[in-house]
């Protein structure tokens, strides 16, 4: 990953530009509203066609893989390409989850109780974010080390085949993700990320991952009604 040079560390508070801090976020926010609408009909397709699940280890190369390019091209325009690229193929492991959800007895609820949590929790965070005076940059290391923790829980829960441990992952993972929306919101506002790209990816992974977590356990409740 390359050092972004335009990138300046200032002290909590401190705007070097606002006007620069306001169009970041608005480039942010329309890009991230075209990659979820894209990610959304890939998503739909792959029900529609009962695409197969990538697989774990093919989803890991291709994510990462697209990540690497994304950060590497982050300033030039093709970045935008790569990162349609890579909402798009997330859309496509989307799919597979949501065939199984809604196969499920009350699986059409609970995916419009996922879609609608996912809204409101994102637009709730997001205003908050926005106009909060508080300094929540003591958040980045937090929510990192809990994510790498999820990340292991999980695949150790895939592997081991404990539905319990999953279930707990995604409450774990759905908390975190609340709190990196929250995070790299304010990021945009106080000037720590001045690249809208990079900026969008952070916040679609996030909000993803929120979707997919609360999905999980919508469909559990669901199943056992």
């Amino acid at each position: 990953m390359q050092t972004r040079p335009h990138a300046i560390a200032v002290p909590y508070g401190t705007v070097l530009d606002r006007g620069t801090a306001h169009r970041v976020l608005r480039n942010t926010y329309a890009l991230l509203s075209m990659t979820l609408l894209f990610s959304a009909a890939v998503a739909g397709a792959a029900v529609a066609f009962a695409l197969p699940a990538p697989g774990l280890i093919l989803t890991l190369v291709i994510y990462f893989g697209l990540l690497f390019g994304i950060h590497k091209l982050q300033n030039r325009g093709a970045a935008v390409g790569l990162v349609f690229a890579l909402t798009g193929f997330m859309g496509w492991t989307l799919g597979p989850l949501l065939t199984r959800t809604l196969a499920l007895p009350a699986g059409g609820q609970a995916v419009m109780l996922a879609l609608g949590a996912t809204g409101a929790v994102f637009l709730a965070l997001s205003a908050y974010a926005t106009t909060t005076k508080r300094d929540l940059s003591w958040m980045g290391g937090f929510l990192f080390a809990g994510m790498v923790v999820a990340l292991l829980a999980g695949l150790a829960a895939i592997f081991f085949q404990i539905p319990a441990l999953a279930l707990t992952v995604s409450a774990m993972v759905a908390l975190l993700s609340a709190g990196l929306i929250l995070y790299e919101t304010q990021q945009i506002v106080n000037g720590g990320e001045t690249n809208y790209v990079l900026a969008t990816v952070s916040l679609f992974v996030s909000i993803f991952n929120l979707f997919t977590s609360l999905l999980q356990l919508f469909g559990v409740i669901g199943s056992d009604e």
